[in-house]
């Protein structure tokens, strides 16, 4: 059985393309990013980014959050492995535990593509 890839974000400053309300997005980007915006479409999956993002000091202990779900410890586990195998966090192990990090790079993609503005032709105006 081979072992999944894992996604490749740009490196690091590099953007990886422009906003989608104002153009198309090339295909193998829009291939990586899918894969990471369909780890988040997770309700659990959200929440433990969410909680790795806002670590103090940048990382957080998987037995840090394994107490805040009322779900089993592996189940934990495959959520946290599909959020690294979609390139938005990494761990490493120290002695028994797992520390877990966000990819600011890729975060920072997600949210350019998702950027709305004046020039999209957005409106403040209500309807």
């Amino acid at each position: 059985m081979s072992k999944p890839s894992v996604v490749s974000p740009a490196a690091p400053g590099t953007p990886c393309c422009t906003p989608m309300a104002q153009q198309r997005i090339p295909a193998p980007a829009a291939a990586t990013l899918a894969q990471a915006f369909k780890a988040l479409g997770d309700p659990i999956r959200l929440q433990l980014m969410s909680m790795i993002a806002s670590a103090p000091g940048g990382e957080i202990c998987v037995c840090d959050l394994t107490p805040a779900f009322t779900i089993s410890g592996t189940t934990i586990s495959h959520h946290l492995k599909v959020l690294r195998e979609a390139g938005l966090i990494d761990g490493e192990r120290r002695a028994s535990w797992v520390y877990y990090r966000p990819r600011p790079e890729l975060m920072r993609q997600l949210s350019t593509l998702l950027a709305v503005g004046e020039a999209a032709g957005t409106s403040s105006a209500a309807t």
